[in-house]
């Protein structure tokens, strides 16, 4: 059972690429009710609290916090055993609101995605910077966009070149983990601004590979980090 929380409030992506756009939040003596992809996969957005995909969302730092907190604290999401939180880019009133309301759940901890070249490395360090600062977890990096492997002929070609040795070469220097590397596959964007599964659509891609790899490693650290809790306990 898995509860995913979209808290980019100025750019709510989700209900777009989970295929549930102009669907609309239904409130119950419980709270208001996540919109469901599958039984298992529950998603709640600003996105389905807009009268239009387009309508910008102008907000200052508290009221972007007040709906934060409305999420976690309204939202019947009911038994889950996965929340994840997608966040915006940057370390800014989303992130700190996050982590302060969910400082006494004993959060697993953050997964932080990246590119290859330095100007996004850049942000990166700075992601993992904050991680430490608030006492943070970190799960491990993901490198996104990780060279292209051509459909036809197999060869790897560098689109954005790591020039400073990319993600693998930062973790080994701030010694958290690499959790893998994503290829560029055409097909991804495809999928997300189709609102569909990009593991259903192309299960041979060496991307979903990289994906499920990734969501194992992901799997095993959560339930280490768990055993270790009831461990303490």
């Amino acid at each position: 059972q898995v509860a995913l929380l979209d808290i980019d409030i100025c750019g709510p992506s989700i209900p777009k690429m989970m295929g549930l756009e102009g669907e609309q939040v239904h409130q119950s003596g419980s709270g208001w009710s996540p919109v469901y992809v599958e039984e298992n996969l529950g998603v709640m957005s600003v996105g389905f609290l807009l009268s239009s995909p387009d309508d910008a969302v102008i907000w200052r730092g508290p009221k972007k916090n007040g709906l934060i907190k409305q999420f976690l604290r309204d939202v019947d999401w009911g038994e889950v055993d996965y929340l994840i939180v997608d966040t915006p880019p940057g370390t800014s009133d989303e992130h700190l609101s996050i982590v302060q309301y969910l400082s006494t759940t004993h959060i697993d901890g953050a997964v932080i995605i990246t590119t290859p070249q330095e100007v996004s490395l850049q942000d990166v360090r700075k992601e993992i910077n904050f991680c430490h600062k608030v006492k943070l977890p970190i799960i491990g990096v993901v490198e996104n966009m990780s060279g292209f492997i051509c459909p036809k002929c197999k060869n790897e070609s560098q689109i954005f070149p790591p020039t400073t040795g990319g993600a693998e070469k930062m973790c080994q220097n701030l010694n958290v983990s690499l959790l893998g590397k994503v290829p560029l596959d055409p097909q991804i964007g495809k999928s997300c601004d189709k609102g569909q599964s990009f593991l259903s659509e192309a299960p041979e891609s060496p991307a979903t590979s990289s994906y499920r790899n990734i969501i194992q490693r992901i799997q095993e650290y959560c339930d280490q980090h768990h055993f270790q809790d009831e461990k303490n306990i």
